[in-house]
């Protein structure tokens, strides 16, 4: 008989996502071990994950592994790894910044960064796309503090802020702010705009694919020509975009635009790459509310916005509500250069422990 392996980790929400969070050192070392483990720990491939942590979801099917940096401008190190409900499948292809938010508290819970009487700022070098982000996190008395005033949509109630400010995350995964060079492109038979501000986006119109861009997210995904176009398009950008072949890859993600309808600038639905998002990833609101601000990009048509420099507060609609991204971009001509984008968040401890998996998992090697 094998005896079961205990792993201590931490049970986190992160925004309007939720995942199992471990120090990295206490997880092998060799990744196809590591990523059995995490298949093993999360209950995949199962689509109900029953057997395991995952939530059924591909938002609640995540962890974050975090770990003291050796940097000199980051205090933790943080690998964000989305483990697939229906597939043996862990990626490390994009980050995630919701899981981002659960971060700071993970690392002064755990004794990675010393708690100040007041606030704590956490500065996260985040190892998916080598960037940095500062994570502010509520610590009266030298103590996380989850309960407060600040509400985000897609999570019920009220909890302490955490402000997150990106550091130079323009064209962190594509290598540019506008990967392709140009505002538009036309990409099978569609006028898209793809760009990289923390998350690889295609934007196209819904109104494009026969929509209104204000359908409920399983609506959308019961129309498989939809499903099949929208596919088509992220295809066939992600060599343009420097991605290579993404047919196995969770990026980029492609966001259907239509005009704001609750006095945003812009109204959303997200493939994340094959369902679609009951709100927006974090990076990917980044991303869009980016390409709002890019003159002649198909964003920047749609959108209610006619802020094009400067300082900016952007509501990104979604299914669930809103997402207020701050901008401050400089523009010189057709180009952009970001120089600011911070978002508030939220996040909570759910539960501290140990996650059990089959010993036969974890063989050394």
């Amino acid at each position: 008989m094998t005896a079961q392996r205990a792993i201590r980790c931490s049970v986190l929400r992160g925004g309007t996502s939720k995942g199992l969070f471990f120090r990295a050192g206490d997880l092998p070392a060799d990744r196809a071990v590591r990523d059995s483990v995490l298949l093993a720990a999360m209950g995949s491939p199962d689509p109900r994950e029953i057997d395991g942590m995952g939530g059924a979801h591909p938002l609640t099917s995540k962890v974050a592994l975090v770990s003291r940096s050796a940097r000199a401008d980051a205090d933790v190190d943080y690998l964000f790894l989305q483990v697939w409900p229906d597939r043996a499948e862990v990626s490390d292809s994009q980050n995630c910044g919701n899981l981002l938010a659960g971060v700071g508290p993970f690392a002064i819970e755990e004794g990675m960064v010393d708690a100040a009487d007041g606030s704590t700022p956490v500065r996260i070098f985040m190892v998916n796309t080598g960037s940095l982000a500062v994570a502010t996190v509520e610590t009266p008395g030298g103590t996380v503090r989850y309960d407060g005033g600040a509400r985000i949509d897609g999570v019920p109630g009220t909890h302490a802020p955490i402000p997150v400010e990106f550091v130079d995350v323009a064209g962190s995964t594509c290598g540019a702010l506008l990967p392709t060079g140009h505002a538009s492109d036309e990409i099978a038979g569609f006028t898209v705009t793809c760009i990289d501000n923390g998350m690889p986006v295609v934007c196209m119109k819904a109104s494009d694919l026969g929509l209104s861009g204000y359908e409920e997210p399983a609506a959308i995904e019961a129309d498989a020509e939809v499903r099949a176009s929208v596919e088509a398009v992220r295809l066939a950008a992600g060599p343009l975009m420097g991605l290579g072949d993404v047919a196995a890859k969770t990026v980029p993600k492609v966001t259907l635009l239509a005009p704001a309808q609750h006095g945003g600038v812009v109204a959303t639905r997200t493939f994340i790459p094959h369902r679609v998002h009951e709100a927006i990833g974090v990076f990917g609101a980044v991303s869009v509310a980016t390409a709002c601000l890019v003159p002649g990009s198909v964003a920047a048509a749609v959108s209610a916005t006619s802020v094009r420099e400067g300082a900016a507060s952007l509501d990104i609609e979604h299914p669930t509500g809103f997402f207020t991204v701050e901008m401050d971009v400089e523009t010189d001509g057709a180009s952009v250069r970001v120089r600011r984008a911070a978002l508030l968040r939220t996040a909570r401890l759910l539960m501290r422990g140990e996650v059990y998996v089959p010993g036969a998992t974890w063989v050394d090697r």
